[in-house]
């Protein structure tokens, strides 16, 4: 799996996805029977599948790269079934060891452009699985950034606390898998920060997910688990990548990926008893997942399909695996008429018919319990107050414009079109798709309260009512700077902060 590239002008053009893995090597893998040989590892069944199944979860990678302030009302981020790994968190610069997402946005961007932190907020108080994965194919991991060990607990430490996690996610691929120095450092740091949060009775659920071939873990991929089982890392499973094999078509994918499953399993199983460690009640498969990535793979002629999922989903149900997932929430509907180049793998759609139906929701099945489905219940607390809201408290006498964000009953709504005099954001009577509101998350304790840009006082004339502006023209309102538009008169120029379509002013952030 991939994070995005590098970013041009204010948005990316587009990820350059996972690169084929040692596809020379894994073909000759293929040539050689190698998936005939994983197939047929006898897979250790856990001693208590019903007991490894109260455990199971599904949570599908979510690029946060991608994001931007216009999709806020209708992004699909808690809208997938089960939970949400966010992906990626690398190092900003190649010897900067400050978290970012994708390196595109600071953590306080994330929070402030698209409101990241509120919306973890959400899911986290309504039960659902969040994870928050580090690594990815490209950029920089932030072991091979940070070169002291300390540096590297405290950067992990940042962004576990900043969205109240107590799962993390290693995706570690590429070159960085080879980096031993780096990988010394990753466990040492993750070891010191399982033990600091066991000492304040919290815990640090510590995922590894690494490629696989047809015949399981890599030779580095299995170095990497055995360097953190030696630095005291407590390891709750591996989640392998299924996906981009190589065979370009000529093997079924999820005839590649159960396989991998297979012997991946009998590799772990050989690890832990080498150490004398003891495997979870529900055996091996209880600490096994697996992330395919759905639709077209970036191996021409490699395609995940739906029936796949259903096949993926049944195979780890049979085996007791503890953990499903996919690449990617973002990716999971069909493409566009509109998008042409059916021959290559687009980050916003599977690149395959998907006939209504949601990957998330196939691969879910059975790994979403109805205590994590649904939102835990919530009472309306104090009363919104306009001198500590983030937002303005909504009313149904003001005119709002889409992508208006507002506070209502101590949550945050933004605007999905154009309204005015209609049902409060919270309105139980109206489904998601009827109401002109959605919900991004609670008010925080972190939040500052609204206010607008001000200017220096006298930097533009006071605006008058009488007066005819043509565009262009710019006034002060109580402190704020305001430019025309269009031509008008009489027109406050605050209503502008609410209804941005049909308010002939402008606010300006700067003279």
């Amino acid at each position: 799996m991939s994070p995005r590239s590098a970013r041009s002008g204010t948005r990316f053009a587009g990820r350059r996805l996972s690169p084929i893995r040692a596809v020379s090597t894994v073909a000759a893998a293929l040539a050689a029977g190698a998936v005939a040989v994983g197939a047929a590892i006898t897979p250790f069944l856990p001693t208590d599948v019903a007991a490894a199944n109260d455990h199971r979860w599904f949570a599908g990678y979510y690029d946060v790269t991608l994001e931007d302030g216009e999709k806020l009302a209708r992004s699909n981020l808690a809208d997938s079934a089960g939970g949400v790994v966010l992906a990626f968190v690398v190092a900003a610069d190649e010897h900067d060891c400050t978290p970012t997402w994708g390196k595109a946005y600071g953590l306080d961007d994330a929070a402030g452009r698209f409101e990241l932190d509120r919306r973890v907020a959400r899911l986290v108080g309504e039960g659902r699985p969040v994870a928050v994965s580090f690594g990815g194919a490209v950029n920089t991991e932030l072991a091979v950034a940070c070169t002291d060990t300390d540096d590297l607990v405290g950067a992990y430490r940042d962004v576990v606390d900043r969205y109240g996690v107590d799962t993390i996610d290693l995706d570690i691929e590429g070159d960085t898998l080879s980096d031993t120095a780096a990988s010394t450092r990753r466990a040492e740091a993750i070891a010191a920060l399982q033990q600091e949060r066991a000492a304040d009775d919290r815990v640090l659920t510590v995922w590894l997910t690494l490629p696989v071939a047809p015949d399981g873990l890599t030779s580095e991929g299995l170095a990497l688990v055995e360097d953190m089982l030696d630095a005291g890392v407590e390891i709750a499973g591996v989640n392998a990548m299924t996906m981009n094999y190589g065979s370009g078509g000529t093997a079924s994918l999820i005839d590649l990926s159960t396989g991998a499953l297979d012997a991946t399993a009998a590799q772990l199983r050989e690890t832990w008893t080498a150490r004398d460690l003891a495997l979870p009640p529900g055996g091996v498969w209880s600490m096994l997942g697996a992330t395919p990535m759905i639709g077209r793979n970036d191996v021409p002629g490699e395609v995940f399909s739906t029936d796949d999922a259903r096949a993926l989903n049944a195979f780890a149900t049979e085996r007791g695996m503890a953990r499903l997932s996919m690449w990617s929430i973002n990716r999971d509907r069909t493409c566009g008429s509109n998008y042409v180049y059916t021959g290559v793998v687009s980050n916003e759609c599977s690149g395959v018919e998907q006939v209504g139906e949601r990957f998330a929701d196939l691969l879910a099945e059975g790994y979403v319990s109805p205590a994590t489905a649904t939102a835990a219940p919530r009472t309306p607390g104090v009363p919104d107050d306009p001198e500590t809201s983030p937002y303005p408290i909504w009313t149904s006498t003001t005119y709002y414009s889409a992508g208006v964000t507002v506070v209502w009953n101590g949550s945050v709504y933004i605007s999905k079109w154009w309204n005015e005099d209609g049902a409060a954001p919270d309105d139980p009577s109206l489904d998601a798709a009827a109401s002109a509101w959605t919900y991004l998350g609670p008010v925080l304790a972190t939040d500052h309260p609204f206010t607008l840009p001000t200017l220096p006082e006298g930097t533009y004339p006071g605006w008058d009512p009488a007066t005819l502006y043509d565009q262009g023209d710019r006034v002060m309102w109580e402190g704020t700077g305001y430019e025309a538009r269009w031509w008008s008169q009489g027109k406050r120029p605050d209503r502008s902060v609410l209804d941005r379509d049909y308010s002939p002013w402008k606010v300006l952030t700067e003279p």
